[in-house]
């Protein structure tokens, strides 16, 4: 929702949210808004020291806070398919998947390479971790996925010669 704000977030206690890029950036302001509105918030990403320290701050700054970090990258299949066979907890109330971009600003060179690692992170990967998680989000009760973006594509271009 354009202009929504965090207090427009209602209360998300007895709910479950898997956020994607979540050691930093919308990500991470992400995981924080669902952690102060109450939810158990699951970040992941590729860097496990960010995401402990992403852990770490987001319990500082909200009692209370249910939240923990695990291992993946959106880029490597087999990170996706680990992260769905770490997943043991029981089914919650309501999970709730939100997919960041966790690959936004890949090095430039080469071409073809950078346009397979963008598409496959952001698009494929997401993908791929949704259609995962799909038998759990099946037995819930309303769940959610829901994709965020930036406008950083806005600093992009395609050379078609």
């Amino acid at each position: 929702m354009a202009g929504s704000t965090q207090d427009e977030i209602p209360s998300q206690l007895g709910r479950t949210a898997v956020v994607t890029g979540a050691t930093g950036g919308l990500g991470y302001e992400t995981a924080l808004a669902l952690a102060r509105a109450g939810a158990e918030v699951i970040l992941t990403g590729r860097d496990d020291r960010k995401g402990q320290s992403a852990v770490e701050q987001i319990s500082r700054e909200v009692t209370g806070a249910k939240a923990s970090y695990e291992h993946l990258d959106l880029a490597n299949l087999a990170s996706v398919a680990d992260f769905r066979a770490a997943d043991a907890r029981p089914v919650p109330r309501s999970p709730d998947q939100q997919c960041g971009s966790d690959g936004a600003a890949p090095p430039a060179k080469p071409r073809r390479m950078v346009f397979e690692m963008q598409f496959g992170t952001n698009h494929l990967g997401h993908f791929a971790l949704t259609a995962r998680l799909m038998p759990l989000l099946r037995r819930a009760s309303g769940p959610r996925v829901v994709s965020v973006s930036s406008l950083a594509h806005r600093t992009g271009f395609i050379d078609f010669r």
